[in-house]
């Protein structure tokens, strides 16, 4: 069984950064993809970032392209989302989550934790 466990959350102001983390734990960890996606109040969850494991690839949602990077520490098992140049729609409780093919669904997800953006 796979834990994910997400950390960095808060509040900051427009224009503002944070960085997520989140961190794995369980079995050999060994994901296809590691992904961050949010959940804004009233909306569905959407994908905001994917990162490939192995060969880094990333790939963005249009929202956040060009001001949210994904990476990853594989030796720690960790993946981050440096977040810059926030704005009040990127208010969101955001999730990790990790798949293990490239075409199975994101089967495991961490608690998420809340990103608050002020006007």
């Amino acid at each position: 069984q796979v834990q994910l466990v997400e950390s960095g959350g808060g509040l900051v102001q427009t224009g503002g950064s944070l960085r997520l983390s989140c961190a794995a734990s369980g079995r050999t960890f060994r994901p296809y993809d590691m992904g961050w996606f949010r959940q804004a109040p009233g909306k569905e969850r959407e994908f905001a970032a994917k990162i490939n494991w192995s060969g880094g690839r990333t790939y963005y949602a249009d929202s956040v392209k060009g001001r949210f990077t994904i990476s990853r520490d594989n030796a720690k098992n960790t993946v981050y989302l440096q977040m810059n140049s926030l704005k009040p729609e990127d208010t969101a409780v955001y999730y990790c989550a990790a798949r293990f093919t490239d075409t199975s669904p994101w089967n495991y997800w961490g608690q998420g934790t809340q990103v608050t953006v002020s006007s």
